[in-house]
Order: C-alpha cells, then structure tokens, then sequence
C-alpha cells in the first residue's frame, strides 16, 4: 500500500514540485493545505503517513501546525520545508517534532531520502 502524503505549501509550485517528486515514486498525495491551519484541518481528515510543512506561511506558521498536529497525535511524521536554511529554524522545527529538514529548491534525492527515513 502506497504511502499516504500530505503536502503543505503556501506557494502552488512548491506543493507541486514535491507532489511530482513523491508521486513518481510510488507515494500518494492524498491532500494539499496552503496554511497551517488548513494543514491541521486536513491532517485530521485525513490523517496521512507522512506531512511535509513549509516553515513560513500565512494564517499560522509550521512550526506551530507542527506542534498542534503532535498534540493530536505524538507519533505523527513530519518533514520541514524551507528557503531559509537558518539554523535556528531548523533546530526549532527539530524540537518541534519534525523527523527532518529539506531545503528548497528540492532536491528530488534529498526529498526522497528524508522521506525514507521519516517513514522507515
């Protein structure tokens, strides 16, 4: 069974950049969200396997969708997204609950190898 993915983006390239990555790859989208808050609300429709979140978007951040999303359920997977590769970004994202970290532009390997080890 295909691995279920829920990819979160304020920006429509970046969702579909990843959904083409993830989709080639034998993974199945099964939602997109543009904020944090419609991530929340559609991970807990959907509940998928695995999320990736966008650090800086409108209406509520991801690092807070993170947060909200492990207190709905602490083994949830995670992986950050971002253009900024601020350390201190990504050690909060870490802390957060986040499995991992890619940078944008995606690299379809790095995608791909985070995305393997977030879901074992």
């Amino acid at each position: 069974m295909a691995t279920k993915v829920l990819v979160v983006d304020d920006a429509a390239f970046m969702r579909m950049m990843i959904k083409d990555i993830l989709s080639k790859n034998g993974y199945e989208i099964v939602g997109e969200a543009e904020n944090g808050l419609k991530a929340v609300e559609k991970w807990q429709e959907l509940h998928p396997d695995l999320t990736t979140m966008d650090i800086t978007m409108p209406e509520m951040d991801g690092i807070t969708a993170v947060k909200e999303i492990k207190k709905l359920d602490p083994n949830a997977k995670v992986i950050m997204c971002s253009a900024m590769g601020q350390q201190a970004m990504v050690i909060e994202a870490i802390q957060s609950g986040a499995r991992d970290f890619i940078v944008k532009p995606f690299q379809p390997d790095r995608v791909l190898e985070a995305v393997r080890k977030a879901i074992g």
